[in-house]
């Protein structure tokens, strides 16, 4: 609190700097558990940004992937306003009337009998993880307290105990244990692993993958491996879990990135690319990144283990959530996004190539759809990536590096042809400040 008395109102209206006044409010009252770049922001609008001090940036990499939609929405600026107004939370003890209007659209959509709502990202994935090991139990008669799941190197599902007890990453991991057990890792992208597991152990009730590895670096497997993953899994009576937390809703240029390149105007199943999933986690952009929702959507056959009692949320489901959802699917779909993030990711991916052809400091660009990324020839100590996102950030781009010497690229899915021409520019001229002379 400010004291007037000791003149601290005074001195806050002498800051010069807001960006530096903010940044140190967090450093010296926050723990120190993200290490953002330093840029203080307070509006959003589409695909831009604006700082403290009233300089706009193209944001490159939407939180995450959670505003696919851009920035403050209109239509979900005026349905949380007039849903803010009338009914916010009721907790599960009670129905509300948003809820069971958004289950029916969202099953509908994704072809899948029944959603489970939850809040979180890493929420949905450890109800996938409770769903798929009751399944195992109750329906595959797996031996009991020995119920197996794999999972891939390099993953990223939550932060949670039980979630990163089976990362790989030893700075999410290490000293936090004693980890949960019951876990099987394999190579992201070889099936062949993958079968060879499967074969071992009659324990196994799931394989849990990400579609496209995000935190990883933007990993993306060969074109065919999820439809290998889908034999697999249905050969050894197996759940496959998508986390499409990140990679779905329009972000790699289909409403899925099981979708393969279906052009979204039908029902998912109906597509011939599609790959189905058993269990489908969303997250992240099911809300346009206004609040945090995520859904577990499968067949009642799985869903069915999940009885009164035995999981739930006070907040998942509530009729603010599910009509934010709902609203959040509708424009994604009205707004053709994912199509606009197919055509504008093969220009992006097409123009970073042309620039790598004659560069020394880019190795490879890779990704599908808005997803994307460049590789920093440098070591993943270096401070070369970091240096890089200091210098677009100067030149009004955010983004950011994720394992060290990797940069991920990921504009709201609403971005122009126009805007991202303008981008491409910011980012190679960057770039080639960069370059050994």
């Amino acid at each position: 609190m400010f004291n007037k008395k000791n003149g601290d109102i005074e001195k806050l209206f002498e800051i010069e700097n807001l960006n530096t006044y903010h940044l140190n409010l967090e450093k010296k009252f926050g723990a120190k558990d993200y290490h953002p770049l330093p840029v203080v922001l307070k509006k959003g609008e589409g695909v831009f940004l604006w700082d403290v001090n009233e300089k706009r940036y193209y944001d490159f990499l939407s939180a995450y992937s959670a505003v696919n939609q851009g920035h403050c929405h209109p239509k979900l600026v005026n349905l949380i306003k007039n849903q803010a107004e009338t009914l916010t939370l009721t907790s599960r003890a009670f129905h509300n009337n948003k809820l069971g209007e958004y289950m029916a659209y969202a099953t509908k959509l994704f072809g899948f009998d029944q959603l489970l709502p939850m809040n979180t990202g890493a929420e949905g994935v450890e109800t996938s993880i409770k769903l798929s090991r009751k399944w195992g139990y109750l329906k595959k008669n797996v031996d009991d307290n020995q119920a197996k799941i794999i999972v891939c190197n390099n993953n990223f599902h939550g932060r949670t105990t039980t979630l990163i007890s089976f990362s790989t990453d030893p700075g999410s991991k290490d000293y936090f244990g004693p980890h949960t057990p019951g876990f099987i890792h394999i190579p992201h992208g070889d099936s062949i692993a993958l079968e060879d597991e499967l074969k071992k152990d009659k324990n196994v009730v799931a394989f849990l993958v990400e579609p496209i590895q995000g935190e990883a670096g933007v990993n993306v497997p060969d074109p065919d491996y999820l439809k290998k993953v889908r034999h697999l899994c249905s050969q050894y009576n197996v759940l496959m879990i998508a986390d499409e937390i990140q990679t779905g809703l329009g972000r790699t240029g289909s409403l899925l990135a099981s979708c393969g390149n279906c052009d979204c105007n039908s029902s998912c199943e109906q597509q011939s690319s599609y790959v189905r999933p058993d269990i489908l986690i969303l997250a992240k952009a099911l809300s346009g990144g206004t609040y945090p929702i995520s859904a577990v959507l499968c067949d009642s056959d799985i869903m069915e283990v999940i009885q009164p009692g035995q999981h739930g949320s006070t907040f998942g489901g509530n009729p603010f959530a599910a009509s934010i959802a709902k609203k959040a699917l509708e424009i994604i779909i009205e707004e053709n996004l994912s199509q606009n993030a197919r055509s504008l990711g093969l220009i992006f991916r097409e123009e970073m190539n042309k620039y790598i052809s004659n560069s020394k400091i880019v190795s490879l660009v890779r990704g599908k759809g808005l997803l994307n990324a460049i590789v920093i020839n440098d070591s993943p100590d270096s401070k070369t990536a970091w240096n890089i996102c200091l210098k677009l950030r100067d030149k009004g781009l955010l983004a950011k590096p994720t394992r060290g010497n990797i940069i991920r690229f990921a504009p709201p899915l609403i971005m122009t042809e126009d805007q991202l021409y303008d981008c491409i520019g910011i980012i190679t001229s960057t770039l080639n400040e960069f370059e050994p002379k």
